[in-house]
């Protein structure tokens, strides 16, 4: 038999560890996703300040320290999940090039509000939103996401001065509405028609991207 102390060709008699927070040997592929999901509804369930990373594990299924592997902290898990449930908006810059000027505050409104009214994508929006307000951590973000994958698209977008600020302008304008109608639901503006809402609403949009 040989002696596996100083036999290179021997196997090793030793059991193997893995590092720590890292996947097991056979953990399914999408593992990965499947934390993210959990993430997404705890955040949606309680909020940025009301979620751990203990909890998101253990309502996965997984280690908390498999969560750190895959995305760091808190904010990381976060971001990850604002940034998935972030993601339909992010196709607003391809609105704002797909026709002429003059009509291109109809266009980012009427997209901006069809992503609010589907409910599949309005619960997490309102999530990130509730999250965003309470907690700095959180804002800071929304932030990131906000300013660097859509608000400086948009922009790119406009053959205008300011336009950095004119694209800021029109977003404030279409969050502070979608604020009103779905987070505090304030009448009439929550349960009016939203063809109405679009037409009010576009004209203003438009002075902020192309107006003097």
């Amino acid at each position: 038999m040989p002696d596996t102390r100083t036999d290179p060709a021997a196997p090793d008699p030793r059991p193997r560890t893995r590092g720590r927070g890292r996947p097991r040997r056979g953990e399914p592929a999408d593992t990965r996703d499947r934390i993210l999901d959990t993430a997404r509804a705890e955040f949606s369930r309680y909020g940025y300040d009301g979620t751990s990373v203990r909890g998101i594990a253990k309502a996965a299924g997984v280690d908390s320290a498999l969560v750190h592997h895959y995305f760091g902290t808190k904010e990381g898990v976060f971001e990850a999940a604002v940034a998935v449930a972030f993601a339909p908006a992010l196709h607003a810059p391809d609105a704002v090039a797909e026709g002429p000027p003059e009509g291109v505050g109809e266009r980012l409104t009427r997209f901006i509000f069809g992503v609010w009214e589907n409910p599949t994508t309005r619960t997490p929006l309102l999530a990130i939103l509730r999250s965003a307000v309470n907690n700095e951590t959180a804002a800071a973000v929304f932030r990131r996401l906000v300013v660097s994958q859509l608000l400086r698209r948009v922009a790119a977008q406009l053959e205008v001065p300011d336009a950095e600020l004119r694209a800021e302008l029109a977003a404030a304008q279409l969050v502070g509405c979608a604020m009103l109608r779905y987070v505090i639901k304030v009448e009439p503006l929550a349960s009016a028609d939203l063809e109405q809402v679009i037409r009010r609403v576009a004209p203003v949009v438009q002075g902020h991207l192309t107006g003097p």
